[in-house]
């Protein structure tokens, strides 16, 4: 198997075309890095350290911001108002019928028109949240009091820098080799490994070893369990009808339809922490109201919705419904259906047509079952560890885990189509 890899290896770097596709990938994600240590004027480290240690929301977003939320930077929102304008146009599919054409029906050129929509959304989205993080963060004293001309500034400097990336993350996925967004927060995540492990060594007790040894064991098995669930499928077999054309003999071929268990990917993760981070945002600037009414109500209201057992058990269960709501969303039984009887395939024992979608619907429901247990299991590891372990600084984040994963993953897999199609 080593030598197997040695070999690939190898084949990379002989096809001249991918080796520019994965150098390009590396130019674009040390641009990237260098845009994210260019941090904001007037912040306060010490302070953003401790309010990032503190808080599991801003904690989250950092790994979605791919890192450049910990220095403020620039480029502190990341690619964050991207996804969330790619996740708002998926849900209007729902709503509106000419956008579910339009993205479905209409062609790769449909779907280009649609990528344009999520592009220019990203702009109202970037703009709202640069000017949200500001004025929170100026409540928290991380960053100094800004007027209207520096508030301004820094908002079209952090839209810019949203904006930027998210182009960056475009022409990787078009000239480069991968998808660019997530690579953009896998470099975030890769990138903030060093930090951690540095605070491991300056906190490094003797005592304490046999705690590492369980982390590491933990950790192994958290990365075996997203290997295993992200690469399984349910296979439904399919059979294509016989057909005779002339004097030859078509279908009659056996093949199967594969239903992964993990259908949503992180998507759920992301929908449950804005819908947890919107109430903390509201009662963070509510809290600094003149009105002691006001401010008592949300400093209690905060203070419940940071509760370890209510925030752990919320984001479960978000987690775990969205993983449900998404998956009904990007997948469609009674089109697979439709799509198998026109195709003149059927699955053996069902009759085409309404049989067929809801045997699809119930083995998708069952299988979505464990997908979604076990990302609500991912997104809450973090505060079970450190509740059992008292340690936040060995903090396991299981989404980081997941991202980081499920991209080795798919680059890897697309690698290999690369040099399968040069050795074809």
């Amino acid at each position: 198997m080593f030598l197997n890899f040695l070999n690939k290896i190898k084949l990379v770097f002989k096809d001249k075309k991918l080796s520019k596709k994965i150098f390009f990938v590396l130019i674009c994600l040390i641009i990237f890095r260098l845009f994210a240590s260019i941090p904001i004027p007037g912040i306060d480290q010490n302070a953003l350290r401790q309010f990032l240690d503190n808080n599991e929301f801003f904690g989250l977003l950092n790994i979605f911001s791919g890192g450049g939320l910990s220095g403020l930077s620039i480029v502190m929102l990341g690619v964050g108002p991207y996804i969330t304008s790619s996740i708002i146009m998926q849900l209007l599919t729902i709503m509106s019928p000419k956008l579910k054409a339009l993205y479905h029906e209409n062609g790769e050129m449909g779907r280009k028109k649609f990528m344009q929509y999520s592009r220019l959304l990203t702009l109202p989205i970037a703009v709202i949240q640069a000017f949200g993080f500001l004025m929170l963060l100026q409540q928290q004293g991380i960053v100094a009091q800004l007027g209207t001309m520096a508030l301004v500034t820094n908002i079209i400097t952090i839209t810019a820098g949203s904006m930027l990336l998210m182009w960056v993350g475009e022409l990787i996925s078009e000239f480069g080799i991968g998808n660019g967004v997530s690579l953009i927060i896998f470099s975030g995540i890769v990138a903030g490994l060093p930090t951690a492990l540095r605070q491991i060594l300056f906190s490094y007790d003797p005592a304490m070893i046999p705690t590492y040894v369980a982390f590491l064991f933990v950790g192994i098995a958290i990365i075996l369990g997203v290997v295993v669930i992200t690469e399984s499928e349910r296979p439904i077999p399919i059979t294509y009808a016989k057909q005779i054309r002339g004097n030859r003999q078509y279908g009659g071929v056996s093949t199967y339809l594969p239903l992964r268990v993990n259908m949503a990917g992180v998507i759920p993760i992301i929908f449950a922490l804005s819908v947890l981070l919107l109430p903390q945002m509201i009662t963070n600037f509510l809290s600094a109201s003149s009105n002691p009414t006001v401010q008592s109500v949300s400093e209690a209201i905060n203070n419940f919705l940071t509760n370890q057992w209510f925030y752990g058990i919320t984001y479960f269960v978000l987690v775990f419904l969205f993983t449900y709501f998404y998956t009904a969303v990007t997948f469609d039984p009674n089109s697979i259906s439709q799509n198998l009887q026109k195709s003149g395939a059927f699955i053996p024992g069902v009759r085409p047509g309404e049989s067929t979608s809801a045997h699809i619907a119930n083995i998708l429901t069952r299988i979505t079952l464990v997908g979604a247990s076990f990302l609500g299991v991912i997104a809450v590891l973090p505060i079970i560890v450190q509740n059992l372990s008292g340690i936040t600084s060995l903090t396991i984040g299981g989404t980081a885990l997941l991202i980081a994963v499920s991209v080795v993953i798919d680059l890897i897999k697309k690698i290999e189509s690369q040099i399968s199609m040069r050795e074809y």
